[in-house]
Order: C-alpha cells, then structure tokens, then sequence
C-alpha cells in the first residue's frame, strides 16, 4: 500500500494505517504524505519507510512508483486527505494502472464522481471506499437478518449521527480537524450533512438493502458565522413505500459519535448503536426483546467473517475500518491471480456508493431551499 495524505497531525491517516495492518495482509511501502514536502519526507521517517519511497508529491509517487517492476511497486493506494484533493490523485493512480482505497465522501463534487467511475471502469481496477461503519459484526448481521425477511417488509427506518465538538467555533481557534470541515472550499457545499450525514445516509441504505427515492429537508446553521450547515432532520421516502427519518448534527453538546439506526418491519425490528457496537436489540410481536451479541450464537457467514476475537472482547471502530482493508487486500490479491474477484471480498463501499454521497448530498441542499414539500433523490 501507498498512501497520499494523513501526515504528521492527521487523524483519520493514522487510523487507517492501523485498520490496514492489523490482519498482516498489507504493508505501507511509500508515501506522499503531505502537501508540503518537507512535512511528507518527516512524516514517513517517522513510519520507518525507505527514503526512497517517501516522496513530496503524489505526483512523484505515482510517476515513481509505476515505473518499478511489479513486484516491487505498491498494489494499490490509500487517498486520505481532505474533501477537496480526492479526484485528482485518484484520477491519476488510477490512470497508471493502481487500485485505489478512498477516504469519504468520494470526490469535491458529484461531476467528479461520475468522472471517477468512468475511469475506474475503463482501467479496470478495484475501487473501495470507507464508510467503515458498514464494517461492524453487527451491521453485517442487521443486513443479513433483514435480506433474509426476518423482520418482514420495511415500513420505517430511522438513523441518526449526532456529535458535539462543533457546539463552539471551533474552526476560529486554527484548529485543523474542524477548520477544513467548515470551510465550503475544502469541505463542499455541506458541512455536517457532508461530513457524518452521508454516513448515516450509506448505513441506512446498506442494512435495509433500500433505496432513498425522495427527500424533505431542514438544514441549520446554529453557530453563529460558521460558512456550512452544523445541523440538519430529513425526511424520507425509501423505494419499497418505506418512510424513512435522518438525523445528523455537529452540535449536538454531549453528544461524541453516537450513530444509531432502528429499523421497522411487519415481523420485527433491530436497533443498533455504534457506542455499543458488540450489541444490537431484536424485537418480534409479543415476544421478549433479544440482545443479540457478537460471536454468540448462530449468526451470518458474513457477520462471523467480520469477527476477530471470542465473545466479550469488545471490537471497535479500527476493526470496522479493518474488515474494508482485509476484503479490499484479497479482492485485488484474486484479480491479480485470477483476473476475477469473489463477490464475499466485494463487500466493501464501491464507487457507486460514492456517487450516492454525492447525490445524497446535492439532494439534501436542493431540498433545504425549496418550499416544495417533497424532492426526488
């Protein structure tokens, strides 16, 4: 693996890196880590790689690193940088013959996306993106009890994503995190509902299997002088005649990432929250409820896939980011070797996926400045 951004300073680079090594089945070998080439060359120093492979730009990365024999070059990238610089790098690996891991949402703009599966498809290579949350055991157990008819047909779904460090002005103090998620020319045209709404959105779609068809917005901007939305409710009507409901805010005061979705069929219902990831609650028409546990009982091929350690080990957000990497690494490990992929290592966010974002996003910001009730997805 290469990766292009997540320097000194980043946070979600180094998550990735973690979530990247801990199945052994892929090893960082270069890097263009930052925008600055003197903060790049420190920062893989600091991660012990070979000077030569530490570059100062990713287009020296790229250039560099496809002229190497194949066995020696780098299988595919991982782009983690702000919003604003995930095209072009990915253009241009994919350009030259790499695969690529992408940091969501996946591109500035929805024209950018569209661009990206056009080339994707073209060049033939494998694309993930990591909306991580689709990871989790139990997420994958709450899809496959759900594809199975267990809960019956859908009538409500109701996921939201409330956090709290955005409650101040937190960008004014410099402070990076927040600075370049509030900032239109980094972020795009969303704040909030770009940054954790296209989660919530991705999950709700992902468990359910179903499809938003159309929308009513209300996005807010709470903290006074802030640029993009820190806030936002949506209503929504989902293609198999289910309603839907969406929360997301970044001013939320208490709140840190409590992602939760519920969902409502004609035989049952789940309920599942990230901030207590192991556990998701069963419930059937006049039966006790069920707190159904990771590696306890009969539970999907998938779910068990997904699973590391024995019941009771608590598994987190880096082993949810994890299961993309691990898929990711033997999916392009079967391409190589048999010029096709298993559809179980396919079970990571795709370029689609990506393109729902965007539209989701682009949707959600329409909606919120009409008067009319309802806006087609």
């Amino acid at each position: 693996m290469g990766m292009i951004g997540g320097g000194e300073g980043a946070f979600i680079g180094e998550v990735h890196r973690m979530a990247a090594r801990l199945d052994g089945k892929i090893e960082l070998v270069c890097g263009a880590f930052s925008s600055n080439p003197k903060k790049s060359i420190a920062s893989g120093k600091k991660l012990f790689l070979d000077t030569n492979r530490i570059y100062g730009t990713y287009q020296e990365m790229l250039e560099e690193e496809s002229r190497l024999p194949e066995d020696e070059r780098m299988d595919f990238v991982s782009i983690v940088t702000p919003n604003h610089m995930h095209f072009a790098p990915a253009k241009l690996a994919l350009e030259k013959g790499f695969h690529v891991i992408c940091d969501k949402p996946v591109t500035f703009t929805l024209a950018e996306a569209k661009a990206l599966k056009k080339i994707i498809t073209k060049k033939k290579r494998l694309f993930a993106l990591t909306h991580n949350y689709t990871g989790y055991p139990m997420v994958k157990e709450a899809k496959a009890m759900i594809a199975s008819k267990k809960l019956g047909k859908i009538r409500r779904a109701i996921v939201e994503y409330p956090q709290g460090w955005l409650s101040q002005r937190l960008e004014a103090t410099g402070q990076k995190q927040a600075s370049w998620r509030t900032d239109p020319k980094k972020s795009g045209k969303a704040g909030c509902m770009g940054d954790i709404g296209t989660h919530a959105e991705n999950l709700l779609e992902y468990i359910t299997g179903l499809k938003i068809t159309e929308m009513c917005a209300d996005l807010n901007v709470f903290v006074k002088g802030r640029k993009l939305d820190d806030d936002g409710a949506i209503l929504l009507k989902l293609s198999n005649g289910a309603k839907g409901i969406l929360f997301a805010s970044q001013i939320a005061l208490g709140e840190e990432n409590n992602i939760r979705l519920r969902v409502y069929g004609e035989k049952g219902s789940l309920d599942w929250s990230q901030e207590e990831p192991n556990s998701m609650v069963y419930r059937m028409d006049n039966k006790p409820k069920q707190i159904l546990r990771v590696g306890v009982g009969s539970q999907s091929k998938v779910a068990q896939s997904a699973t590391r350690l024995p019941a009771g080990h608590p598994e987190g957000f880096i082993e949810a980011f994890a299961n993309i990497y691990k898929n990711f690494a033997y999916a392009i490990n079967d391409y190589n070797q048999k010029g096709k992929v298993k559809s179980e290592y396919l079970d990571f966010p795709s370029i689609d996926d990506g393109i729902r974002g965007m539209q989701f996003i682009d949707t959600v910001i329409k909606s919120s400045k009409t008067k009319q009730k309802w806006t087609k997805f």
